[in-house]
């Protein structure tokens, strides 16, 4: 399957151009139709032809097979979860944590790795902002906020600039220092090759509604399976444990102690297929297609107006312009859809390999009132 191949699957594609895959992924039909599948099969099949926890548990199963290969990552490394931010929290929620201890992360990102450690400094953690230089971090002042730290949090690919920052020599860092590194990787799966692995963080939390282009609930954490065993969710369901009757329980080895209860395998089995999809166009091509798109798009700016690097290292890219809602709202009455972003003052364009030239040049056309 070719990218253009795809975007011929995907029916939001058809009429307007669509750059806001950092957001939300539209989804192809076939995506759409394994959820929707699965669901009936759930629902008017499995009551009286199987189990319907069975069903669901050979579903979830599938789909964290599916994951832990995409990723580079063992099935029993891999958990289910809604979103990202429940990764994160997952995590957060799981450390026993005292007053003084120290969390770090960096000025670049998204409310989903700030939120959890606000809630934190209410019971007398303290958090680190590590500031950085336009969309890049400077490791010497990194290693000095993470020096007695706890754990680091940061991202893989910035939301706000579109740069990668060096998660293994990061994680490497925090490492040194006895600190847990946590890696919010929801802008790599899709657009850029991902292996957990390589990086060697301690966690990895991400989602498959973005470039994925899966649904939304289609979200995954990465544990470290020696990492996991010390942790202890606060959350506990059936799933998290080994015997769910066992007094007292045992947390299920692994990763899956951060999987709970009942929850609906939908959107993981649409998550497995739109990994599928993926494989099949394959990586390499994605990337290389977004970095060709993208750089389009960044060669077409003026320098001045660009925030993200002038050779864009993946698919996001910011542009400076004086009102983003304005303009935001300007370029959807065209056809267009690119997003404001809260901080840098901007707007932010996220190309994906199903994205065309047509498409760059028409946001470009769109943005030239602004200079």
């Amino acid at each position: 399957m070719t990218p253009l191949e795809l975007r011929a699957d995907i029916p939001a594609l058809q009429d307007d151009v669509y750059l806001n895959f950092g957001a939300h992924g539209p989804s192809p039909e076939y995506v759409v139709d394994a959820a929707d599948e699965f669901v009936r099969t759930h629902e008017y099949d499995s009551p009286v032809t199987d189990d319907p926890y069975e069903t669901a548990f050979r579903a979830f199963d599938r789909t964290r097979e599916t994951v832990a290969s995409f990723v580079g990552a063992d099935p029993d490394e891999i958990a289910l979860t809604e979103s990202t931010t429940a990764g994160i929290n997952a995590i957060a929620n799981a450390i026993d944590w005292h007053p003084g201890d120290v969390v770090v992360r960096t000025d670049l990102e998204h409310p989903a790795g700030i939120l959890p450690w606000q809630r934190l400094e209410r019971e007398g953690v303290e958090v680190r902002v590590v500031e950085t230089d336009g969309g890049r971090i400077d490791r010497d002042r990194f290693a000095e906020a993470v020096s007695d730290a706890d754990l680091a949090c940061f991202s893989a690919v910035t939301w706000t600039h579109g740069t990668q920052l060096p998660v293994a020599e990061l994680v490497d860092v925090a490492h040194d220092a006895g600190a847990l590194a946590l890696v919010d990787a929801v802008q790599v799966p899709g657009q850029l090759s991902m292996d957990v692995s390589a990086w060697g963080a301690d966690a990895v939390a991400a989602a498959g509604h973005k470039w994925l282009l899966g649904l939304w609930g289609g979200g995954f954490l990465y544990v470290d399976r020696s990492v996991a065993d010390g942790l202890e969710p606060r959350t506990v369901g059936y799933r998290s444990v080994e015997t769910p009757t066992a007094d007292p329980f045992e947390f299920a080895a692994g990763a899956r102690r951060f999987e709970v209860g009942s929850a609906n395998p939908a959107s993981h089995v649409a998550l497995r297929e739109a990994i599928d999809v993926i494989d099949e166009v394959g990586i390499g091509r994605i990337e290389d297609r977004v970095r060709r798109l993208a750089g389009r798009l960044a060669d077409g700016l003026p320098d001045d107006r660009l925030l993200s690097p002038s050779t864009p290292e993946s698919g996001l890219v910011t542009i400076d312009v004086d009102d983003p809602a304005e303009t935001v709202d300007r370029l959807a009455a065209a056809g267009i859809v690119v997003r404001p972003l809260p901080w840098p003052n901007a707007v932010r364009a996220s190309v994906h390999a199903v994205n065309t030239a047509g498409d760059v040049d028409r946001l470009l056309e769109g943005l030239e009132r602004e200079w």
